[in-house]
Parts: C-alpha cells; sequence; structure tokens
C-alpha cells in the first residue's frame, strides 16, 4: 500500500510528537490486521451506532513556539502578589537541585505507581524518606506515603477514626479554628455516611461522650497554638480519639501532636518545597498510632528482603483494597501525590534537621518583627504568641488598609468585619515587611537584628526528629545530584521504556506542555487571590472547559476534583444532589458492573449508595439481562448506573446504549467513567450516547504525568441538569466541596491544556486511532502464542486487550507473577496484572509509543512463550527456570551461577538492550516477609546488615 494524504493526516511535528508511528508504520501494522486503511480499522473497532457525527474541531493546531507564546500571553495575566494570606497555603523555596532533578526530570514524573517494587527502588526509597521525616515531625509510630491534600486528609482521618473508635457515637467534633476549607470537606465526607459534624471551642463546647473523634488545627487558621494534651486526655476516657491537623513547618520548633496524645495527625507538606500553584498539587500526611496501621487510608512504603536476603522496599498492608474489598473498601483512595511527597521528602534531606529549624526560627522572627511593628504604631496583635500568624484589629479601617495592601502588591485576609489575618512564611523579605507596614500607615525600616521569640510557654519542641543518617548525609549540591540520580537510575520509568499498563493509560507527557507549570506566574499564586490577579488562570480554566465539552458532549465541566476516584466521588455527589433537589431523596440504589473498577463501589459507598453488582456475559460485556432485572428490582430507588467505556475488558460494548436508557426509565442517572476516554476522543462523545456525567483522567488521557502515583486531576462533565450540582468552592462556606481549592491542583492544567492546543481536534482524533491500531497490532502479533481473552463484534479490540495466561499454572507452574517479573529483564514494565480478571495481564500501549518499541515488546512476550513451552515439554525444570528466578540482576550475573540455562538467557533475553540494558537494583521482593516484618521507616542502619543475613 502506498501512503498517501488522504488516509493520514499530513505529516506534522503537532502529531509527530504525541503519535509514536510513522505513516509507513501505520501501513506495516495495517497490512498485519490484513487492512489498508486506519479508518477501516475504526470501523471494525467502534460501533457506529455511537460515532459522533462532526469531526472534532475547535481550530488550527499550534506549533510549540506558537503554543509558548500563547501561553505566555495568558501567564502574564496573572499577577504573582507577596502572599500574605495563609489559611494551609505558604510561600515557599523550592530548591532548584529539586525542581531541576525531580519536578523536571522525566526518570521522576514518568513514573507509574510502585506497584512493581523491583523497578521502583528509587521512589519508594524517597517515598520511604517522606513516611520517616512525618513520623519523626509528629511523633507517631507510623505514616502514609501522602494523600490529596489538607482537607481530604481531614475527611479520611474521621472516617478511619470512626471505624478504629471504641466510641460508638455517631458525630465528630471539629475545632472552629480549624482552616474553613477543612470544615467545608468534613462536612462533605460526613452527610451521606450519616455522621454529624458539631464545630466549636475544644475546651468550651467538646463533649467527648457525644464524639467518636475531635479535629483540632494547629497551629490554628487565625495563629493560635493550643495544646491539645487535656481536650485527647478526656476523649480517651470515652474511648474516642484525638485527630491533629498541624503544619510540618511549625512542627520543626512546637510540641509535636504525639507528645500531646494525638492518635492521628494529618496535614500539608505544601511548604516543604512545593509551590502553592493556585491551589495544588501539594501532598498531604497522614500520620497515627502503631495500633491503627491496618486501618490507615492510602499507601505505605514498607521495607522487606529480596531473593538475595538484601534489603527491598515495597508498598505494604492494604495497597489498592478497594480492588479486594470493592464497596466495603475503608476509602476510594487509588492514587497519592506522589511526586510532591517526593519533592517534599527532598527537601528535608537538602536542609536536614538543622536547616529546618532555621528556616523555622527565621518565618517567626519574621512574624515577631511584623507584630511589634504593628504593635508599636498601636495596633491590636491577636494571639500574642504564634509561629507565624495573626491577626490584626483595625475596625472600619478594614477595607482601607487592605486596598493599600493591594497597592503594595501584598494579598492579606480579611477575618470578620474588622480584622485581617496576616501569615509570612519562607519567601517574606524584609522589603515586604516594610511594604506591609506602609499599608498601615506605619513608615518603618527591618533592620533584620530583632531574634525575639513568642512560642507560648511550655509548648517549644524538646524532642529530637530527623534523626536518621540520610538526614544528615553531605548536603553539597555535587552530593544531592548524584543521590537524586542515585534513586532515579533504580527505577524504571517511561523516559527508559513502554509501561503498557491497561486502564492507566502512561502516553507522552512532552516537555513543551511541561515547560509552563514552573512559570512563577502559574506557580506562586494562592488559591484565595483576588479576582482580578487570576485572570490568565480564568481564561486558561474557561476555554479548557470549553474544549473538554466539545470533546465529551457534557454541558458543564468542574475543575474542583483532584484524582480519578475523587472525581468519581464527585459525579455521585452531583447525582445524589439532583435527586435530593427533586425530593427523590430515597433514591440510594447503584448498580455496577462485576469488571468495574474497584474505586467504582468504593466511591458509591461513600456517596451513601448501595451498591448491586451486575453480572458480567460470557464475552465481558455487561450482562444486560441481568442490568434489566436490576434495574426493575430497584425501581424508583434506583440512583445510579456507574459503566466504563469502552469496558474495562478492553472492548467497545454494542449495548451501551441501551444500559443508559435502562437506567434513565428507572429515574437514574448514568455515571460513565472515564478511564478509558483515550479511545473515544474524537470517535465517540459520552454525552450524546446517554451519560449523564464522567469523570476524566487529566493525568491518563490529556497528558498530565502520573509521578509515581500522583498527581492527579479528574475533572467532571454533567449534561445541564447536573450543572447546578457541581462541587462548591470550598471557601465559599457552601456544601459540596471535594477538593481544599476551587480548582483542584490547578497548577498542573496547563499541560492538559498545551496538549489540546498542540494536537487540535484532528490530531486528538488521529491519536485515538492510533492507540486502537497499537492495541490490535499487539494482539494480532501476539495470536497464537497468548490467547485474547475479550475481543468485539468485529473481532478487534479498543485501545487496549487482555492476554490470558491462567493455564500456564497448570501446564508449567507459571504465574502472572512470574512473567512480570521476566519482563523486567526484557526492559519492561509489567502490564496491569490479574485485573479485571485474575491471572491475565492487561496491555494497553497508547498512541505514543512507536513500531520499534511494540515490536521490542512483542518480541520479549513471545520469547516468554517459548520459555513456557520449555517447561511445559520438559526441556528445563519447573522451579528452576529464567521466570521463577527473575528479574535477573548484576549480582546475579557476576557470582557463581549454578542454574539450568545460561548467564545470556537469564540477563539478556529477546527483547532488552544489549548496551542500554535496565538492571534492577534488587531480586524478586518477598512480599510475605515485609507483611510479617512490617517496617514503614528508615530502618537504623545497623538493622540493614541484619537483613542481608
Amino acid at each position: 500500500m502506498t501512503y498517501t494524504p488522504s488516509t493520514y493526516l499530513p505529516y506534522d511535528f503537532a502529531n509527530r510528537r504525541h503519535i509514536g508511528p510513522s505513516p509507513e508504520e501505520m501501513v506495516e501494522m495495517l497490512e498485519v490486521l490484513g487492512l489498508t486503511t486506519l479508518e477501516g480499522l475504526i470501523d471494525e473497532t467502534v460501533p457506529q451506532s455511537i460515532r459522533q457525527a462532526e469531526p472534532l474541531d475547535y481550530g488550527k493546531p499550534k506549533s510549540e513556539r506558537e503554543m509558548l507564546w500563547y501561553m505566555r500571553q495568558i501567564a502574564k495575566k496573572n499577577k504573582a502578589f507577596t502572599t500574605m494570606i495563609g489559611q494551609g497555603f505558604y510561600g515557599t523555596v523550592t530548591p532548584p537541585a529539586i525542581q531541576r532533578n525531580i519536578l523536571e526530570n522525566p526518570a521522576w514524573y514518568t513514573a507509574y505507581t510502585p506497584y512493581q517494587p523491583e523497578i521502583s527502588q528509587g521512589r519508594l526509597e524517597a517515598l520511604l524518606n517522606y513516611q520517616t521525616m512525618v513520623s519523626d515531625l509528629t511523633g507517631l509510630e507510623i505514616a502514609n506515603a501522602s494523600l490529596l491534600d489538607e482537607p481530604t486528609a481531614c475527611a479520611e482521618a474521621m472516617t478511619m477514626a470512626q471505624r478504629v473508635a471504641k466510641s460508638k457515637a455517631k458525630a465528630v467534633f471539629v475545632d472552629r479554628d480549624c482552616h474553613p476549607q477543612n470544615i467545608a470537606l468534613v462536612r462533605t465526607r460526613a452527610e451521606p455516611l450519616g455522621i454529624e459534624v458539631i464545630v466549636g471551642d475544644p475546651f468550651s463546647d467538646l463533649e467527648p461522650e457525644k464524639v467518636f473523634a475531635a479535629i483540632f488545627q494547629y497551629p490554628g487558621t487565625y495563629g493560635h497554638i493550643r495544646d491539645f494534651t487535656d481536650p485527647i486526655a478526656r476523649l480517651h476516657e470515652t474511648d474516642a480519639l484525638g485527630i491533629v491537623v498541624a503544619d510540618p513547618m511549625a512542627l520543626v520548633v512546637l510540641k509535636e501532636p504525639g507528645a500531646m496524645g494525638a492518635d492521628i495527625a494529618v496535614g500539608s507538606t505544601q511548604r516543604f518545597g512545593v509551590p502553592m500553584g493556585y491551589g495544588g498539587p501539594h501532598a498531604a500526611y497522614m500520620a497515627c498510632r502503631g495500633a491503627y496501621k491496618r486501618a490507615m487510608p492510602g499507601r505505605i512504603v514498607g521495607v522487606s528482603i529480596d531473593s538475595h536476603g538484601h534489603k527491598a522496599f515495597r508498598l505494604a498492608l492494604q495497597t489498592r483494597e478497594q480492588h479486594i474489598r470493592r464497596e466495603k473498601a475503608t476509602s476510594n483512595v487509588c492514587t497519592a501525590q506522589a511526586l510532591l511527597a517526593v519533592m517534599a521528602s527532598f527537601y528535608a534531606v537538602f536542609h536536614g534537621p538543622k536547616g529546618l529549624k532555621a528556616i523555622a526560627q527565621r518565618i517567626h522572627r519574621k512574624t515577631v518583627r511584623t507584630a511589634r511593628g504593628l504593635e508599636e504604631a498601636g495596633f491590636t496583635v491577636d494571639p500574642a504568641e504564634f509561629f507565624d500568624t495573626f491577626t490584626v484589629e483595625v475596625g472600619p479601617m478594614q477595607g482601607v488598609i487592605y486596598k493599600a495592601a493591594l497597592a503594595e502588591r501584598i494579598n492579606i485576609r480579611k477575618v470578620g468585619e474588622t480584622k485581617l489575618g496576616i501569615s509570612l512564611d519562607e519567601t517574606t523579605r524584609p522589603a515586604s515587611i516594610e511594604a506591609l507596614w506602609r499599608a498601615f500607615g506605619i513608615d518603618k525600616k527591618d533592620t533584620g537584628g530583632d531574634r525575639q521569640y513568642r512560642f507560648p510557654a511550655g509548648m517549644v519542641r524538646t524532642t529530637d526528629y530527623l534523626t536518621h543518617p540520610v538526614f544528615h548525609m553531605n548536603r553539597a549540591e555535587t552530593e544531592m545530584m548524584r543521590y537524586m540520580r542515585r534513586l532515579a537510575d533504580r527505577d524504571l520509568a517511561l523516559d527508559r521504556a513502554m509501561i503498557p499498563l491497561g486502564s492507566c493509560t502512561m502516553k507522552l507527557n512532552a516537555a513543551v506542555e511541561m515547560a509552563p507549570i514552573t512559570w512563577p506566574e502559574f506557580s506562586n499564586i494562592h488559591p484565595l487571590a483576588p479576582a482580578d490577579q487570576v485572570q490568565g488562570y480564568a481564561q486558561m480554566l474557561a476555554d479548557l472547559s470549553a474544549k473538554l465539552c466539545l470533546i465529551t458532549g457534557y454541558d458543564a465541566m468542574s475543575m474542583q476534583p483532584n484524582s480519578g476516584a475523587q472525581g468519581e466521588y464527585a459525579g455521585l455527589l452531583t447525582i445524589r444532589a439532583y435527586h435530593k433537589a427533586r425530593g427523590e431523596d430515597d433514591r440510594d440504589i447503584c448498580l455496577i458492573p462485576t469488571s468495574a473498577h474497584g474505586t467504582n463501589p468504593a466511591s458509591a459507598h461513600m456517596a451513601g449508595l448501595k451498591v448491586v453488582a451486575v453480572k458480567a456475559a460470557a464475552n465481558g460485556d455487561i450482562d444486560l439481562e441481568d442490568f434489566r432485572a436490576k434495574a426493575e428490582a430497584a425501581g424508583d430507588k434506583l440512583a445510579a448506573c456507574m459503566i466504563t467505556y469502552p469496558s474495562t475488558h478492553g472492548v467497545f460494548e454494542e449495548t451501551v446504549r441501551e444500559v443508559c436508557e435502562i437506567t434513565h426509565a428507572h429515574g437514574g442517572q448514568v455515571y460513565l467513567d472515564g478511564a478509558n476516554l483515550n479511545a473515544l476522543v474524537g470517535l465517540v462523545k459520552p454525552g450524546e450516547i446517554g451519560a449523564d456525567v464522567s469523570h476524566l483522567n487529566l493525568h491518563k488521557t490529556f497528558c498530565i504525568p502520573h509521578g509515581g502515583g500522583g498527581p492527579g486531576m479528574g475533572p467532571i462533565g454533567v449534561k445541564a441538569h447536573l450543572a447546578p450540582y457541581l462541587p462548591a468552592d470550598p471557601f465559599s462556606g457552601k456544601g459540596g466541596a471535594v477538593s481544599g481549592a476551587p480548582y483542584g491542583s490547578a497548577s498542573i492544567l496547563p499541560i492538559s491544556f498545551a496538549y489540546v492546543l498542540l494536537m487540535g481536534g484532528a490530531g486528538l482524533t488521529q491519536a485515538t486511532k492510533v492507540a486502537i491500531l497499537n492495541a490490535n497490532y499487539i494482539a494480532k502479533r501476539l495470536e497464537g502464542a497468548y490467547s485474547v481473552l475479550f475481543k468485539g463484534k468485529g473481532g478487534r479490540v479498543a485501545h487496549e486487550c487482555i492476554i490470558d495466561t491462567r493455564d500456564f499454572v497448570e501446564t508449567a507452574g507459571i504465574t502472572v507473577d512470574d512473567i512480570a517479573k521476566r519482563l523486567i529483564d526484557c526492559g519492561f514494565h509489567a502490564p496491569t496484572m490479574s485485573w479485571p480478571v485474575a491471572g491475565t495481564l492487561m496491555i494497553e500501549p497508547t498512541e505514543s509509543e512507536t513500531k520499534a518499541e511494540l515490536d521490542r515488546f512483542i518480541t520479549a512476550m513471545l520469547a516468554i512463550r517459548e520459555e513456557i513451552r520449555d517447561i511445559e515439554e520438559g526441556r528445563i525444570e519447573k522451579a528452576n527456570n529464567p521466570l521463577k528466578r527473575a528479574p535477573h540482576t548484576v549480582e546475579d550475573l557476576v557470582t557463581d551461577w549454578e542454574r539450568p540455562y545460561s548467564r545470556e538467557q537469564g540477563c539478556f533475553p529477546p527483547g532488552a538492550f544489549r548496551v542500554d540494558k535496565y538492571w534492577p537494583p534488587v531480586g524478586r521482593v518477598d512480599n510475605a516477609y515485609g507483611d510479617r516484618h512490617l517496617v514503614c521507616t528508615c530502618p537504623p542502619v545497623e538493622d540493614l546488615a541484619e537483613a542481608a543475613e
């Protein structure tokens, strides 16, 4: 076949950047499939009945130079004033070594969640450092590897406390001095679960016998530093728990929550080198007493040993527990802000305990100087003792002084009708203090010599922290740079090889799309900045929302959810609010296919819905008769159904419109999971085939990188009738907020915006078509060696395919895990294992991979099949073979080789690079050992030697 422009889009850099196969390679791949055109493949794969009528078109795609110029014009409309608003968001200095070597390094930001520990040792070590940092600062035994943001961490702490507290009370107490967004998120999470929220003063309003837990802010939102030892002791007398929301920078110098008797501590590590970014992404932390570790949501990194007996890191305990427990899961948390947690951990390593203490002391001394200058001018400051925040009584002059501060390019906070709130941070300079004084009518110089402290008596920290050697390494930048490089080299990320994960689209995160996120006009903006300072953000958000609506067929978007699972939750809350507004509160049944993502039933449970499972037919589709019967049984109690399209089995089901019609006929709403939108863009609009709401994984289809397990963004699109019920602004005081900032992790939205600008409608459509081509090419090439478990009506798969490996357990004693570990030797991350069908591999190559990389993967998979055949036919032992001994390390290569296969076969299998070979730093990790010997902080150096004995 001869390539013609009518067959493919003309060659251009916009498409060649993101689309791996060249036009000529596509011809070769189509020939393998027995086809002559890409459109012919799409016609055989995507049902004509759901195809969108008009091509996707929103204007000419931009070149890289045009896009960067355009983004600069947008960025200029944002005004990065000096921020003294506080309320959980602070200016911080990202050390350039961390910005360049972590945040801007694809070895870190393109990595997948570390479910395969052998190829994730670098980021696992960085996250273990994070857990150790959090555990030390909070004074609690165990910490997780981060959550989404501080307000959602508060909500997670509340539900965790309800599970583990012996108190049978149905209410939670919330300190009125908590940040408003923290109170808002607790209210959102509590309402569907029937939890009463009592807000008041912990020292006068708390009645411990009426609550299962109490949440305290430390320091308070207006700067008060209170010792919660007595309230927590009173809670313990009634079997209730104490939760402290603590600023980790304050914990460097102030009494830690563990010393107060706290059971759980949560907070944000944003000010540890992570920019404000108009609200996110920021890594929240959670720490708790050791007794509660198995109830903690999110991910926990633990220490185990590998096949050589050496120390090895892994994810421990309830990793992805929602996929096992489904609607009984304790949380729907699927992603964490891993990249931001890594940044925060390196911030602590970079500065060490002495450096952190110096920063905290400087912040406090600057705050004291600022307060004294105001007091000397006759203003009343409250509280008299503080860390970095106080309020000033200004009476009727509030508006005048607020505007005067704006004229000095300083943002401060209005408190009530007569006060102003002021928070200082690491970035505050003497000139900023002087400018603030001028706004108050004070002409004064900040000489900086005053070293006074204003901490309450008995509240100064007396215990050590960050004692592990990693926090005391030589902090010369040379050493730091090498440490970061060493950890990066232990990982296998997208910058080295394809990561063919089904349902977790690992596509290119183009460098040009990443560039704007570190521009100060996007990164140094507080989420409460006045509207006239964020006109650039407003323009981008409006334009991106409009384009996403055009792509999906929805009428409105909320950019607030900052993960896919949070998007699911937000979508279900929107449906719930819609029913409630119509007087149909009793609609509480949600139909979910058994093949659905595990977060679906978990999210439904959190939204107060009852999950009814729907069977899968033999071909993997939703069993339509079972669906109809269960919808009829639910009747007027049907709230929603949750479906994924294309299905989690990797096919375009022909009956999707009928599923939607059945749901609507019984008054329910259709939630269509957007995880597989990479197979729809430009071809099918969910909003036109019957869906009412979807979350969009911008960290998948729209190029925001996974970052080792976060950041993510899961905005929801809705039809017009649901638009009034979208999540509210968490700062507004209205109910329904799902994230701690109005636009979630706003600072990473420029990535998706740049992507749609660069690609244009035709480019996005072409990307979808090639994603389908690449998946079908792999499925066809592997045919005969492996069986593809599910196919569509035309014998094609969607953008992913499921390879059945279950028979190998019987024929050769080989499990899906063995194949996954052997792929490491070939230099590949394994496909998704054992989901949605146990014992299978779900493969998604994406459109970004070239034919050469696809062929390399196919070569590796075919060679693995031959190794299995050698076992089946008795040419090699069942218990001692390249798959059972995989992955092979350099240590295996250089030590005595007493194996029934050669070193070359073991270490350089087909598909592996000879020169640029990836060597895993550890052998196969012993998960059972790690669970029996749970260690979730950096172990003492002397203990490391014991693990090898």
